[in-house]
């Protein structure tokens, strides 16, 4: 069978018409829905921003920063004048002074209660002071008995014996006292305490002396430096002759120690009374008798104390009573100086009772007899130091 080929130009158009007839869509049956292909998942552009959400097509967009409002302004540093940011203070001392003071019948050695600020007069250095305030109290005492004790002569320690026994015994439970004797040098005998039984063991301790030099001056000065360290009011009861052999110190210096001790209220009795007595008669014995007792009562009348000279044992009781009654009751008066310098100096006080009117302040018994009295209080005290 022969096939007959059509001519090349018929074959091109045939073959055209075939490609055009495959690029035309085919027709699809009526009943049928057309078929739609899955979307496709685009990656969102540079300039979609935002969270994408599956509510639509609406995307909103993040707020611009000029949109925020604009933040509140940083507080303003305060300006530092102070180099190096340091903090600076100003601290101005005004100086308080404390005086204790007893009022006592000289008679009956009563202390007298009832005073209020205007019945007080303080001079300081002879100018007029304001009292701030009054008031009165009634403590405890801590104490040290400082006693001569040296082979000088059997009647000045048997005299100091009978009188540190009469004290001990007008001592309450809730006193503090300390023993310490002298000679050529100090010996504590007991430490500070209230156990009486330990005072009264140290007290009978005392049989045979050591030296016959009596150093008073260096005693009472180690006294004054150990005493000085304890807070509060201190006192110190000095039982002895008074004489001074063989110390280190000067009157000079021990004086200033006491003026420059605070807190401190030295009550002396002196031992070897009758024996001057009995010796009365002029001479060198009389002589260094009397110094001693004026040393003696210059320490009391500096810090406020009292000093006695007992002849017969029977007056310790009434000594002591008045001691007690002195120390136990006593009025702290408190003004701030006129003269507010701290520069050290040594300011003179003294204290005196007045009336009303100003005038020196008189008292009366029941019967309205007067009575005498006596105001005891420091002649004065050392001001503080220019802090540097």
């Amino acid at each position: 069978m022969m096939t007959i080929l059509p001519h090349p130009r018929a074959r091109i158009l045939l073959l055209l018409s075939c490609l055009l007839l495959l690029t035309l869509p085919a027709a699809a049956p009526a009943q049928e829905a057309p078929a739609q292909s899955p979307p496709q998942q685009t990656k969102p552009t540079p300039d979609d921003a935002g969270p994408d959400t599956d509510n639509g097509t609406i995307v909103l967009k993040k707020k611009k920063e000029a949109d925020e409002p604009p933040p509140p302004p940083a507080p303003v540093a305060p300006k530092v004048k102070n180099p190096d940011n340091e903090t600076f203070s100003l601290r101005v001392d005004v100086p308080i002074v404390n005086i204790d003071a007893s009022v006592i019948l000289d008679k009956t050695h009563q202390f007298v209660p009832g005073l209020k600020a205007n019945n007080f007069l303080i001079l300081e250095d002879g100018v007029p002071q304001t009292i701030t305030s009054v008031r009165t109290t009634q403590t405890p005492i801590t104490a040290v008995m400082l006693l001569e004790f040296a082979a000088n002569s059997y009647y000045l320690i048997n005299d100091m014996r009978n009188a540190s026994y009469y004290f001990f015994r007008s001592l309450r439970p809730d006193d503090y006292i300390a023993v310490i004797t002298y000679d050529l040098r100090t010996h504590i005998l007991t430490d500070f305490t209230n156990n009486k039984d330990l005072i009264a063991q140290s007290l009978q301790s005392l049989m045979i002396p050591g030296f016959s030099d009596t150093d008073m001056f260096d005693a009472l000065y180690e006294t004054l430096d150990r005493t000085s360290r304890i807070e509060g009011r201190k006192y110190i009861i000095l039982i002895g002759s008074g004489r001074d052999t063989f110390s280190k110190l000067t009157l000079d210096k021990i004086l200033a120690k006491v003026k420059n001790t605070p807190n401190v209220t030295i009550f002396t009795i002196s031992t070897g009374a009758l024996l001057n007595e009995l010796r009365a008669g002029g001479g060198p014995r009389e002589l260094d008798y009397l110094q001693a007792q004026n040393q003696l009562q210059t320490f009391a009348r500096m810090t406020g104390g009292l000093s006695f000279a007992p002849v017969f044992q029977g007056e310790l009781p009434d000594i002591f009573s008045q001691i007690n009654q002195s120390i136990r009751n006593e009025y702290i008066l408190t003004y701030r100086p006129t003269n507010n310098k701290n520069d050290g100096t040594y300011r003179k006080v003294k204290v005196l009772l007045v009336d009303n009117e100003g005038h020196p302040l008189r008292m009366q018994d029941e019967k309205g007899k007067p009575q005498k009295y006596s105001v005891i209080a420091r002649d004065g005290y050392s001001a503080k130091l220019p802090v540097e």
